[in-house]
């Protein structure tokens, strides 16, 4: 059993990583589709109104605590597929090389953003349970949006730490290029 360590390893954890990525973006699609209908629903109450209907009551408390858990289940995803913004004016210049020593630590100062987040999230968590806050019109505590995020926080860690490993693996030039890797 031959061949490069980290390589395997990345080959190894690639579909496993993308899976779950994946997977837990789908979820966020569909709270997403759920929080989008429950929103046309509720205007369309409101424009109904001389009719007897009215709006979802705390349909806007509703939206709040599901986008939190719909952008921490996209992150993850977003990270895999290479999908974050970057500036590249002036690192395309200086070749293949230099531009995968950009991915490599961008990819690594992602991965120490994502673990902060996650872990302000965790404190953040225990702290709404601590105090016991819930939302104003329906009651809903807190504590239940930031206890649906952190697990795709702690994914965006994983899947940030497999990407490092990926471009660490296209810096010694054992992986595929950035822009085959991802479609372009």
């Amino acid at each position: 059993m031959g061949g490069d360590p980290l390589r395997r390893l990345e080959e190894a954890l690639a579909p496993l990583v993308g899976a779950l990525a994946a997977a837990v973006a789908a979820a966020g699609g569909l709270v997403l589709l759920a929080l989008m209908v429950l929103t046309c629903v509720s205007i369309t109450g409101r424009a109904l109104l001389p009719l007897g209907l009215g709006p979802v009551p705390g349909d806007f408390e509703l939206v709040e605590l599901g986008a939190a858990f719909v952008v921490f289940s996209f992150l993850p995803w977003c990270q895999y597929r290479r999908g974050h913004v970057s500036v590249d004016l002036l690192i395309g210049a200086f070749g293949p090389r230099a531009m995968a020593l950009a991915a490599t630590a961008g990819n690594l100062l992602l991965t120490l953003a994502f673990a902060l987040i996650a872990w302000r999230l965790w404190e953040g968590l225990f702290d709404k349970l601590r105090f016991g806050q819930s939302s104003f019109i329906l009651a809903v505590p807190v504590w239940w949006a930031y206890a649906a995020s952190v697990p795709g926080a702690v994914l965006a860690v994983a899947v940030s730490l497999f990407t490092a490993l990926r471009s660490l693996n296209e810096l010694r030039g054992a992986g595929e290029p950035a822009a085959l890797a991802s479609g372009e």
